[in-house]
């Protein structure tokens, strides 16, 4: 039997419910913050993630050449893929651009709970303006959005790339290691940082500073410790959280995010109900498009991984229940079956979702799977109730039961 790919996924019918309606929570927020959605294609040029993440990059992308000898990616994430969208053709749009985008992202890594190698993303870009109300806009919808979900069980943490930066500079880290080092950081991983900050000749106590300063966490009473114009500006921004309800946040200088682009304030949220791998969302200001051939523009985004935050919200007990339908219309015998198909388009052209049984089900095995689809009510069609111009409506959960009148049941429907 062929299986789908390692790393994929089929999603059945009530498992896409779930999902599509959970998307259409976020998309609400989103709109609700004056976002508007973009949609960008699923494959690129492979140079586009390689000069936004460096040639490294290349070890997880699926990357391939096409038919006309083209280095050819799919999407690893879709900030680059937006942002060379705004370089192609946004560039005179009146600014800030707020957008906001969803779909399938691609990673060769090893799956494991909440991973996959064809995984989705919801994410968001501030695009033109490098202000803390942008960064605030841009940490209140990403908490908002968590919120709307219904996890409660997360934190929020929110850190400054610029004032490590200005550390590693400091202690004397030349510039093009710098990225090396922040991604050693950015995964506290001080046994492999140490060595490699000694053979650029830091001094211990410089690195035993640096290390301190990346575990300064705590909530806005450690923003005494945080230096110079990052400390300003991080009050600035609790300060506009606070008054947009965003209020327990965590300040954590040890937020890196591990791209070298960032240039400001990072935040990540993460939900301790996964364990060791338990980021949700993550994001921060930054400036790419220089990188794809535009101006300088400085912007503000977010990714939640959409695959995380389900399974997050799985395991905190929040449950999903389907849909189903509104009206299951069950002939009695088989001389009424064209007049089912005449009242089951009628309550469809009502807005109402119904269906028909098409197999020829005896009236028990009929109501049993009106039950199995979930359908609130079943309309059973039979010769001498249509002979007096009625059906019978059945109320799937009382089984409670009545006539009513032909003329009057679309109607009925629409109204529900």
């Amino acid at each position: 039997m062929i299986q789908c790919p390692r790393g994929t996924r089929d999603f059945l019918p009530d498992e896409l419910e779930k999902r599509r309606h959970y998307e259409s929570v976020l998309r609400g927020v989103a709109r609700r913050f004056g976002y508007r959605e973009i949609e960008t294609p699923i494959f690129e040029e492979a140079e586009l993630f390689i000069l936004r993440s460096g040639p490294n990059v290349m070890k997880e992308l699926y990357a391939f050449k096409d038919k006309g000898d083209r280095e050819i990616a799919l999407r690893p994430e879709m900030t680059a893929p937006v942002i060379r969208a705004f370089v192609n053709g946004m560039g005179s749009y009146p600014k800030p651009i707020k957008l906001f985008y969803f779909g399938q992202c691609f990673r060769y890594e090893r799956p494991q709970a909440g991973r996959y190698r064809e995984f989705f993303q919801f994410g968001s870009e501030i695009i033109g303006a490098a202000t803390v109300e942008t960064d605030a806009e841009s940490i209140a919808m990403a908490a908002s959005m968590i919120k709307a979900l219904g996890l409660k069980d997360y934190k929020l943490r929110i850190g400054h790339i610029g004032v490590l930066r200005q550390r590693i500079a400091d202690i004397g880290v030349p510039a093009e290691k710098t990225a090396e080092v922040l991604q050693k950081l950015d995964k506290k991983n001080y046994d492999e940082c140490r060595p490699l900050l000694q053979s650029m000749g830091v001094k211990d106590e410089d690195i035993s500073g640096l290390f301190e300063l990346t575990e300064t966490v705590g909530g806005t009473e450690v923003l005494s410790k945080v230096p110079g114009e990052a400390g300003d500006y991080l009050r600035s921004l609790t300060s506009i959280l606070e008054k947009m309800g965003v209020k327990d946040v965590e300040i954590d200088l040890g937020v890196v995010r591990g791209l070298d682009y960032y240039t400001g304030m990072v935040f990540e949220a993460e939900a301790p109900s996964l364990g060791a791998e338990k980021q949700i969302c993550g994001g921060g200001s930054y400036s790419l498009s220089e990188l794809f051939g535009g101006e300088k523009v400085f912007s503000t985004g977010f990714a939640i991984g959409f695959d995380r935050i389900l399974l997050a919200m799985e395991r905190e007990g929040i449950a999903y229940e389907p849909e189903g339908i509104d009206a299951y219309v069950i002939p009695v015998s088989d001389d009424v079956r064209a007049d089912a198909a005449g009242i089951v388009t009628a309550i469809r052209e009502a807005g109402a979702s119904a269906d028909v049984d098409i197999m020829g089900r005896k009236m028990a095995k009929a109501l049993k799977y009106a039950d199995s689809v979930r359908a609130r009510c079943a309309v059973i069609v039979g010769r001498k109730e249509l002979d007096r111009g009625c059906v019978v409506l059945r109320d799937m959960k009382t089984g409670e039961q009545s006539e009513v009148p032909l003329a009057e049941l679309a109607g009925k429907f629409a109204q529900e």
